[in-house]
């Protein structure tokens, strides 16, 4: 381990870093640089790789929304890297590998440059990953080469990006702030895009519009070729108001300082206790497997005619970018929109199934090794000098009452993020299940940062009570 800190500090000192601002920008301050670095990002997005030709499949779709990335362009890999690297580092720290104590700023500054230095590294891993699956054709030499390097590039740009809004520039977390961006950018394509298709416009409001000069109405509620539809409009709409709704419960335990006399107040456990984070893992998952299906059967079975590998995957010779057509990944993939489901209830049941099942496990996992455990949470209300009311100061009893909640909630919360977004995608949801999930929650967030950015601004001395409280 100390040879580690001491390759990590050594490594610090020749990462790109952003400074701390030296006073604490206005809001106004902040608005204008979260605002220029989303301008950033989605400039970046519509940007295409030099050397690379896009088309055909995408085994990678899966996680687009995830890692807010964009097919073919300087955002093919998106926030992955950062992501997939804090991971790591998060579950080494909560099962205690590696050994950190954040309340030391000497170590917050070890997280944070390591988190850099593997984000570069896993960016290097998963752009070579992208050249050696044959997914743009066979490139020659050179074009490998400068492909590396623009994604290495842009990785090391990301990570500033990021870096600048969690510093103080800007508001929220640049990660947050891209996967947003990017899942609404779907949304309101599904909705207001103008680009012609076969069968009209591809948003649903203008093929509305096209629909009544025309007078024809019948493909309105149910498009096919899974174009977004009216009936998608609506379960879109219904699962936001869904999730806003599900977010707002939480159980509320009276909490009285040790430190402060007279002060009472409430640790709320969230019915989403767990956020997010196991429908990502379980898409994340789920997304590599896609990957790795189509690299081994375009590589090992083109034909079909493997009958070990036709037991994993078998894909249309002709058109793959439709997805599995036989195999497990058949029965773990989404069908996508109403009318393949109900063409095929078995695969709808067997991939609400699987995604419930490993939602529920995830979250279980993640409680213990992330910090959330009710032995963690007792040890870190102890630590702040907070015991619940009407019980004794201990770790013990502490943590018995939290047991109560905690187990039951993880496991209630994980089968409701994974039956929202398991169905959603079953159901034709613009912009994916889990699209939005982390869209509304995100934009959740958002809105109390800015409610609080606000209140410190017009009322800096409530706003520092409430803060103490």
């Amino acid at each position: 381990m100390a040879a580690i800190r001491s390759f990590m500090k050594s490594v610090a000192t020749i990462l790109p870093e952003v400074p701390k601002p030296t006073r604490k920008p206005s809001f106004n301050e902040k608005l204008i640089w979260t605002g220029l670095i989303l301008i950033v990002y989605l400039a970046m997005s519509q940007i295409p790789l030099y050397g690379v030709a896009v088309g055909g499949q995408d085994p990678t779709a899966y996680s687009r929304v995830i890692f807010a990335s964009s097919r073919g362009t300087l955002m093919e890999l998106g926030i992955g890297p950062i992501v997939t690297a804090g991971l790591i580092l998060q579950l080494l720290k909560g099962a205690e590998i590696v050994k950190l104590d954040f309340k030391k700023p000497e170590d917050r500054g070890l997280f944070t440059s390591s988190t850099k230095f593997l984000t570069l590294i896993v960016t290097l891993v998963e752009g070579s990953a992208f050249i050696v699956s044959g997914i743009y054709g066979k490139l020659a030499p050179q074009s490998i080469v400068i492909m590396l390097i623009q994604l290495f590039i842009v990785g090391i740009l990301v990570v500033l990006m990021d870096e600048t809004i969690q510093k103080g520039w800007g508001l929220g977390s640049g990660v947050s702030l891209f996967i947003m961006a990017g899942v609404a950018q779907q949304v309101m394509w599904s909705i207001f895009s103008i680009v012609p298709t076969g069968e009209g416009p591809f948003g649903i409001i203008p093929f509305m519009v096209d629909s009544a000069i025309k007078g024809a109405w019948e493909n309105v509620f149910l498009r096919p070729n899974r174009l977004p539809s009216l009936f998608g409009l609506i379960i879109t709409i219904a699962v936001i108001l869904i999730i806003i709704y599900v977010e707002g419960i939480r159980i509320e335990i009276p909490i009285t300082s040790t430190k402060y006399r007279g002060f009472q107040g409430t640790y709320p456990i969230k019915l989403m206790y767990i956020s997010n984070i196991p429908v990502i893992l379980v898409s994340a998952l789920t997304a590599n497997l896609m990957f790795m299906s189509q690299m081994l059967w375009s590589n090992y079975n083109p034909r079909n005619n493997n009958g070990l590998l036709n037991l994993f995957a078998t894909y249309n010779a002709t058109d793959t970018s439709t997805g599995p057509t036989g195999g497990l990944m058949y029965y773990i993939s989404s069908p996508g929109t109403i009318g393949s489901t109900m063409q095929d209830p078995s695969r709808a049941i067997g991939y609400v199934l699987y995604f419930v099942l490993l939602s529920i496990l995830f979250a279980r996992i993640w409680v213990e090794i992330g910090g959330l455990s009710a032995k963690a949470v007792a040890k870190n209300l102890l630590g702040a000098d907070v015991q619940v009311r009407g019980f004794r100061r201990s770790g013990s009893s502490v943590e018995a009452i939290l047991q109560r909640y905690i187990p039951v909630i993880t496991i209630i919360g994980g089968l409701i993020i994974g039956l929202l977004a398991s169905l959603s995608d079953l159901l034709g949801t613009f912009g994916s299940g889990t699209g939005i999930l982390l869209m509304v929650s995100i934009t959740l967030q958002y809105y109390q940062t800015l409610m609080k950015e606000q209140l410190e601004t017009q009322m800096p001395r409530l706003a520092g009570l409430l803060g103490k409280s």
